[in-house]
């Protein structure tokens, strides 16, 4: 845990609504082998929207590293459906996909977005839909036009509508952030001047459990993202860390001291039926339920060495998981349960590696030094984590193959403690 910084604490609880001190912004530096190159042209009268549409589904695609959007001089006019397609002419234009799309206003102040996406070289529709929204909603409904392009072209679902928190440190004051999953809309949700640790997201996206160490202590949470309101979880004698979400939503697993060493716990998230799940003289921590909430992954001394271990999530013997190298921590199971991400210490680097879970098979994913904190994207494509940059803590996310890096950073501060939110209809 990171020490204390000041005896006295004073906490500011900040709502959702209000502004946002900085944005993450988005360098990406490595693509994928294979991009799909697609012409993603200007939605007729989106110049009335505050963000144009086609310049960030463009921006989501390419981000991703499996799609290139094409530079292509305009057209006169530009097409916005079917009957002004021209396949031949944009196959010339060595595009396989193109988007086309309008932006109307309506009566109600609001706007009707339209769009349709075409597969160019079968030469044939994939599909569009129509949207209502306002203008503040206008980066969103973008992001729902590239999930929706994503998943057609790909066959996963897209992560642009997705969020991600993480915990911005300006000289001694905290911030708990939420985000966009391209960094954009930053809303703090938390800011104090203790620590503000290990947040992750309820499987419906609409709660946070972290820990603060407002007490002068680490005291768990689970805060709703709906109404700002918050109930504490575990305030146990000692220490009250490392919180992780059952799939049901309904319990979390959590790390403490209150008997004596660091043990694993089950617990309602309503801090109630605390449970005991092992009992041993080694240090258990940093517990992640496999994606069917049959097994509990942690990571633990018990054989010398910090390693990971799973272990039945209704208690029982652990058995131990990862055996290459003397330093494996902070086990991340895959949205398919097929694969394990954790932070390993590989030539005094501590990076992150990826374990195939059927063939054993390990892989080490970035080239940075000090890696921590990896989180999965929920379609398992991405792994967003915390590293060190010249000093300063910054995101980075890099592709489950290794192919595509990217890094997040704002102006001021250090980020750490990412966790990349879940699916929400």
């Amino acid at each position: 845990m990171r020490p204390l910084l000041r005896t006295v604490a004073l906490l500011t609880f900040l709502l959702l609504s209000l502004p946002a001190h900085a944005q993450l912004t988005v360098e990406i530096t490595g693509a994928g082998m294979q991009r799909i190159p697609i012409a993603i042209v200007p939605f007729a009268g989106e110049k009335a929207l505050p963000h144009t549409i086609s310049s960030v589904v463009r921006a989501d695609l390419e981000r991703s590293g499996l799609f290139r959007g094409l530079e292509l001089p305009p057209l006169n006019p530009e097409p916005t459906e079917a009957t002004q397609i021209s396949y031949p002419e944009w196959r010339s234009r060595l595009a396989d996909a193109l988007l086309v799309g309008s932006v109307v206003p309506r009566p109600d102040g609001r706007f009707e977005v339209r769009f349709r996406l075409y597969d160019v070289v079968k030469q044939q529709a994939l599909g569009g839909i129509a949207y209502t929204l306002g203008k503040d909603q206008a980066r969103a409904g973008a992001h729902r036009i590239a999930d929706f392009v994503y998943e057609k072209l790909t066959g996963e679902k897209g992560v642009f509508s997705t969020r991600i928190a993480y915990v911005v440190k300006r000289a001694n004051r905290y911030e708990l952030q939420i985000a966009d999953a391209d960094g954009a809309g930053a809303e703090t949700a938390l800011a104090s001047f203790e620590p503000i640790i290990s947040p992750v997201w309820s499987p419906d996206g609409r709660r946070l459990a972290y820990v603060s160490f407002e007490n002068k202590k680490p005291v768990i949470y689970v805060h709703s993202l709906t109404d700002g309101k918050r109930q504490v979880v575990a305030n146990f004698r000692g220490s009250n860390s490392a919180p992780a979400w059952a799939p049901d939503g309904n319990r979390l697993a959590v790390v403490l001291s209150r008997d004596g060493g660091s043990q694993l716990f089950l617990v309602n998230a309503d801090g109630s039926g605390v449970r005991r799940l092992a009992s041993s003289s080694a240090i258990d921590t940093e517990p992640r339920f496999s994606p069917d909430g049959q097994w509990i992954y942690f990571t633990s001394d018990r054989g010398g060495s910090p390693q990971v271990y799973r272990m039945s999530a209704n208690g029982g013997e652990p058995q131990r998981v990862t055996f290459e190298g003397s330093y494996n921590v902070s086990p991340r199971i895959s949205p398919d349960g097929k694969s394990l991400a954790y932070i390993t210490r590989n030539a005094g680097k501590f990076q992150v590696a990826l374990l195939d879970l059927s063939n054993r098979q390990v892989q080490i994913l970035t080239d940075s030094e000090h890696d921590e904190s990896p989180s999965f994207s929920p379609n398992g494509r991405m792994i967003l984590l915390a590293t060190v940059i010249g000093g300063r803590g910054v995101l980075s996310a890099v592709s489950a193959d290794g192919r595509m890096k990217q890094r997040l950073s704002t102006a001021a501060g250090d980020v750490r403690e990412p966790s990349w939110g879940p699916f929400v209809e």
